[in-house]
């Protein structure tokens, strides 16, 4: 068979044109974006992940519920492979088609967790029917700190907040959501979460009451640990947990920590695969290399968080977490704490 000058160049076209194409999508897959929280993409954990996938990792913070939301939203996920998200906001993820149902066989690490996280079906919010939409990596209960000069006796609930021989030494949390769940569960409520009407008066009742009981609320652990130091500071409510409290020990704060017998509000920080991701495999890959034993033990060491995989001094198995969920009305929510916060609604109550 003979060909033509005009046939030559025509194929030789055609396989330049295949080449680019395929080079193209070689190159797309080789470069993993990942959309974390800070701390969460350890350099160490990047660099290996790097050197053993030939791939290229590009890790992009935030630093917000609401910031994650949009993020990931615009171009419907397209700009992201693997993200971190919160139990509680996951199924919002789920209904807007933005995560992927995960093959476990592409994560063997996932067998190796610690029991309270293995077992997947029983976490609320990782679960959509029969399909498992994210994996547990990190988390932190919500318990109480206390000052070691001025609380002789590790405080056993959370009414310790409102013991008025703490009276304007005591420092909580400005988010609505939380402080209303944990009411309702010194309150006995079944499902802090999923709030009654009268469930709701009688939350707002006690909150009103640690308004007055409270030296001041705090939103991030800087400002906490400010206020700590400023201030002759008993008991904080520690809304994130042991990385609150490590913050405070490095700033010379002598303190306890406590998980109260009751329970504790707890978050719980999982991986998900987008479903526009270039390449799920690779993203999986990372999510497997996240759970080694080493990573997650120098995580915990690092930032302060317990890990799903090693037991470490920041983990108790013993302790009752109740897994942060979504709240029955969290626009409610909000508006009661504004009006419990401009004290319009203190004499009422």
């Amino acid at each position: 068979m003979t060909f033509s000058l005009s046939h030559v160049r025509l194929l030789c076209l055609v396989l330049v044109l295949s080449c680019v194409q395929f080079g193209g999508s070689v190159h797309a897959e080789s470069i993993l974006r990942v959309l974390a929280w800070p701390g969460y993409a350890d350099a160490d954990v990047v660099t290996a992940f790097e050197k053993k996938t030939g791939a290229r990792v590009e890790v992009t913070f935030v630093n917000t519920d609401d910031e994650l939301w949009t993020r990931l939203s615009r171009n419907n996920g397209g700009d992201f492979d693997v993200f971190a998200v919160n139990t509680a906001e996951l199924q919002r993820y789920i209904d807007k088609g933005l995560s992927a149902p995960l093959n476990l066989a592409e994560i063997p690490n996932q067998a190796r967790q610690l029991p309270r996280f293995r077992y997947t079906s029983s976490i609320p919010g990782l679960m959509r029917g029969q399909h498992l939409y994210a994996i547990p990596f990190t988390f932190a209960e919500m318990g109480l700190i206390y000052n070691r000069k001025l609380v002789t006796q590790e405080p056993v609930s959370m009414e310790a907040m409102w013991d008025p021989r703490y009276r304007g030494k005591v420092l909580a949390y400005s988010g609505s959501v939380h402080n209303f769940s944990i009411a309702a569960m010194i309150d006995g409520s079944k499902n802090p979460f999923n709030l009654t009407a009268e469930e709701l008066r009688a939350a707002s009742r006690r909150l009103v009451g640690l308004r007055r009981n409270v030296l001041g609320f705090y939103s991030s652990p800087e400002e906490a640990v400010k206020l700590y130091l400023e201030n002759d500071v008993a008991l904080v409510f520690a809304n994130f947990g042991t990385q609150q409290v490590q913050a405070l020990r490095d700033a010379g704060a002598d303190v306890g920590y406590a998980v109260p017998k009751q329970g504790a509000l707890a978050w719980l920080d999982c991986w998900s695969i987008t479903v526009r991701a270039r390449s799920p495999r690779l993203a999986a890959k990372w999510i497997d290399a996240t759970l080694q034993a080493d990573a997650s033990t120098r995580f915990s060491e690092r930032h302060g968080l317990a890990n799903t995989v090693t037991m470490t001094s920041l983990s108790n198995s013993g302790d009752k977490l109740v897994w942060l969920q979504p709240p029955e009305d969290a626009d409610q929510r909000h508006a009661l704490w504004t009006r419990i916060m401009s004290g319009d609604i203190l004499r009422k109550f």
